[in-house]
This record gives structure tokens, sequence and C-alpha cells, in this order.
């Protein structure tokens, strides 16, 4: 590849995740430095086989939970999929790597845990309310999505507690995106990717579906969160830290 061609396959680059990412990681850094000067787990420290373990955990639940949607929905005759064999590699380092980390360190990372020790309730309401509004102006959203929505932020702060740290949700949040869209061809909460392994083709009512919103807004993904937050919530928790040096 000349320079010419690198120079021009670096502006096509989809960059904006990336900057989100960093400048989420700058403003934990510095609220941090100000606010707990003492110190304070993120919870991204871990032991690499531990780390990769917690990751891999992530993507199985996240399997579990996308992958019995979306047999469901074949079986119901609501959902047919085409292998198409493609794969959108540089939306995957672009949009879904990125995407996965800075919203987890943005909701599941200082900030809620700094709630989750003042008051609990609070910390969810954060993760819930806040990841869903996030979403508010995405494409083809529905109140049933939205409802999902919160669910899944409820799922993914359950997910930080089971070992408080963030690779855990960060792998549920990575597979969840991946498998729903670049994999099964559905949209991302209205995100559609340029390129996917399998087409889906929806009949059938748009609360079965998800419609446009993508599987995330069907009714089966409100009962799937339901069981996972009760699987991940059927555990004892861990006490909040205060902090650690």
């Amino acid at each position: 590849m000349t320079s010419l061609a690198f120079a021009a396959a670096l502006l096509q680059f989809p960059w904006p995740q990336w900057v989100w990412l960093a400048g989420v990681s700058i403003a934990t850094a510095v609220t941090r430095f100000i606010v707990e000067p003492q110190g304070w787990p993120i919870g991204l420290a871990a032991p690499p086989k531990r780390a990769l373990l917690e990751l891999a955990l992530g993507i199985i639940l996240a399997a579990c939970v996308i992958g019995a949607c979306d047999l469901a929905l074949q079986a119901a005759g609501a959902m047919r999929h085409t292998f198409r064999g493609a794969f959108p590699w540089v939306e995957l380092a672009g949009v879904f790597i990125p995407a996965a980390f800075h919203e987890e360190l943005a909701f599941r990372g200082y900030v809620f845990q700094r709630l989750r020790f003042w008051n609990r309730g609070a910390a969810y309401a954060f993760s819930a309310l806040v990841f869903a509004l996030m979403h508010f102006n995405n494409r083809g959203l529905t109140l049933l999505a939205l409802g999902n929505i919160a669910l899944a932020g409820i799922l993914l702060a359950l997910a930080y507690e089971r070992y408080e740290r963030l690779w855990f949700p960060i792998g549920i949040h990575l597979a969840w995106n991946l498998l729903s869209g670049p994999v099964l061809g559905y949209p991302v909460s209205g995100f559609i990717a340029r390129a996917t392994v399998f087409t889906a083709t929806a009949s059938g009512n748009a609360w079965m579906t998800g419609g446009v919103f993508g599987i995330e807004g069907s009714v089966l993904i409100t009962v799937a969160e339901i069981a996972a937050i009760a699987l991940l919530g059927y555990h004892p928790r861990r006490k909040p830290k205060e902090s650690s040096t």
C-alpha cells in the first residue's frame, strides 16, 4: 500500500467511536485524579487470564440470549436468514470494539460505581435510564425497544457486580452487538452494518421481530433479558468498596 493509499484509508476509517473512547477515558482519569486521589479501581486491572475468562463468559451469555431469541423467531416463522458470507472488519475495529469499551466505561465505570457505593438503587437507575436515553434518537426506536435497552442497562450493571470488573459486561456488550448485527444481520439499535455473515428477513409484527430497530426491539429479548437478570441477580452480591490503592 502506498503512502497516499494509506492516508486515504485513514481518512475513511470510522474514527468517532475511538474519539468517544479517548474522551471517556480522559474524563474518567481526570475525575479519579481530582475526586479520588487515594485511588479507585475502575475494574480494568486484572490478570490477563482472568480478564480473558470474564470476557469469554460475557460472550457466552450474550450468545445464549441472542441465539435463543433468534432461534425462537425462526421456529415461529417470523425470521429467515440467508447466508451472505461477509463481515464488516473495518466497522468491527472502528465501531463495535471502541463502542463496547467507552459505553461500559461511561455507564458502568466510575459514576455508576460511586453511586453504587452511596445508593445501589440510584446506581441501577443511572445504568438503566441514562443508558436507555442514550439510544433515544436511534432509528426505529419503540417503547418496547426503549424498555429492553433499560433492562440491558440493569443486566450489564449486574454483570459488573458479579466480579467488580468491567470485562464481563464488555464481553456481553461486544458480543451482543456483533452477533445481532454483523453475524445474524439484524439492525443493532437501528444501526445497519455494511456487511453481514447472514441477512435477516422478518415477517410478522414488529413487537415480535423488533422491526427496524432490530432484535433488541423484540418482546423475546424482554423475556430473555429478565431471565439473564434473574440468573445474575441470584448470586450473592459483594459489598461495594470505598476505594483501593
